[in-house]
């Protein structure tokens, strides 16, 4: 047993599974690239204020936040989710209007560690302030589709709804709060006494006892307002459009209190229910605001890597890369032609390695064969040859100055 293990809640990811987050994270990164975004990095803690306006009433502000006392008295607060910390900065750096961003960072919550659900998570996200335009949803929205698709995933659930706004909301809210209370004692010892809070957030609750009492409650998307409804059905036809395929979903909430309008999540079919929620996002009119920034629209969403990859293992898609060589430096003469020749080939983009410790032909001829190179490159008292390892070959002598070129050249 080792003397220290990673926390719990938390992992390491070593090669070669680790080549799998990077091409993931760089298929999203061309993605997003495509479409107008550029990366945003914020810090990994904030002070514990902007985490709060995503909702005093939700779980991962009032259980979840790893928060402290730092060494200067500041309540601080590790990233539960991304989407504060990039209104944070706009709101602080005032960028031009529409700003529209990616991130790829980790995310921590202090939850009961089980599959699929961690204390350090990662996620990939991406936030468009500055407009209010329902095509704009329809783009986010997209994105992440897209992204979907490239990994060659093929069950992924995108329910959708409406939250309403400011002007619909008040008013559903006091409805839905009247009917919860006649039924207050058929809920969840949880949920019984937090209807003043947030009543939205029982009808997302998947206890039996708060799915029974919420069954016949009012929902939003039956009261929301003209230009919320106009809003919504522009966000539908785009959508319908561009054949990305949804289910409305009238019981969709979310986690957090800043959701306005278009709400949306994704769900892993191929992942058991429980922990099948592979993504999601929506609309926060009034977090810039909320932030201490002007009034300013802004959709976006975070996509959990971890639970991608778990989905694309159940639909046997997006494996782990095989890690491979183009070139094989072996050296039997001291070492040093593998020092310079492997720093030449490199430099030339040949991925290229060599072996270490002046060890024999033999075992230098080993590690070439295990690496899966293309090519070895022999130097010997003789000279320098280039053979090939994958399949049989006669071994080309090639001149010292020649041989960056005839790699090369031989590899394509």
């Amino acid at each position: 047993m080792p003397t220290f293990q990673a926390p719990k809640g938390t992992f390491d990811v070593l090669p070669p599974a680790s080549a799998r987050y990077e091409r993931l994270v760089s298929r999203f990164a061309g993605l997003a690239d495509r479409a107008g975004y550029g990366l945003v990095v914020s810090p990994l803690f904030e002070d514990i204020g902007v985490f709060r306006r995503v909702g005093e009433s939700t779980d991962i502000v009032r259980k979840e936040m790893f928060d402290f006392e730092d060494k200067g008295g500041r309540h601080v607060a590790l990233r539960p989710e991304g989407t504060a910390s990039v209104v944070r900065a706009y709101v602080e750096h005032r960028p031009p209007s529409p700003f529209k961003a990616w991130y790829v960072a980790p995310h921590f919550r202090h939850e009961r560690p089980q599959a699929g659900r961690y204390r350090q998570h990662h996620q990939v996200g991406a936030e468009a302030l500055g407009s209010a335009d329902p095509d704009l949803d329809v783009e986010v929205i997209a994105l992440a589709c897209d992204l979907y698709r490239d990994l060659g995933l093929r069950r992924v659930r995108l329910r959708l709804t409406s939250l309403g706004d400011d002007t619909c909301r008040p008013a559903y809210r006091e409805e839905l709060s009247a009917y919860l209370r006649e039924r207050r004692d058929r809920l969840c010892d949880e949920h019984r006494d937090r209807i003043e809070q947030n009543p939205l957030r029982l009808l997302d609750c998947r206890r039996d006892a708060c799915k029974a009492a919420t069954a016949g409650a009012p929902r939003m998307l039956d009261r929301l307002c003209e230009g919320c409804r106009v809003h919504f059905d522009r966000v539908k036809h785009g959508l319908d459009s561009l054949g990305v395929t949804y289910d409305i979903d009238p019981s969709l909430v979310r986690g957090l209190d800043y959701y306005t309008r278009t709400t949306f999540e994704f769900e892993a079919e191929a992942l058991e229910s429980a922990q099948n929620g592979a993504g999601g996002g929506g609309r926060y009119d009034g977090l810039v605001e909320a932030l201490g920034g002007p009034p300013t629209p802004g959709i976006g969403f975070g996509l959990g890597i971890e639970r991608i990859l778990m989905a694309c293992d159940a639909e046997g898609v997006f494996p782990v890369p095989e890690v491979t060589l183009d070139v094989f430096v072996i050296d039997t003469v001291g070492g040093e032609a593998a020092r310079d020749l492997t720093a030449a080939l490199r430099r030339a983009g040949v991925r290229a390695d060599r072996a270490w410790d002046d060890r024999s032909w033999k075992a230098q001829m080993k590690a070439a064969m295990h690496s899966g190179a293309t090519l070895a490159v022999v130097v010997e008292e003789q000279g320098i040859t280039i053979r090939t390892l994958r399949e049989k070959g006669e071994a080309e002598k090639v001149e010292r100055d020649r041989v960056v070129d005839h790699v090369r050249e031989r590899l394509g």
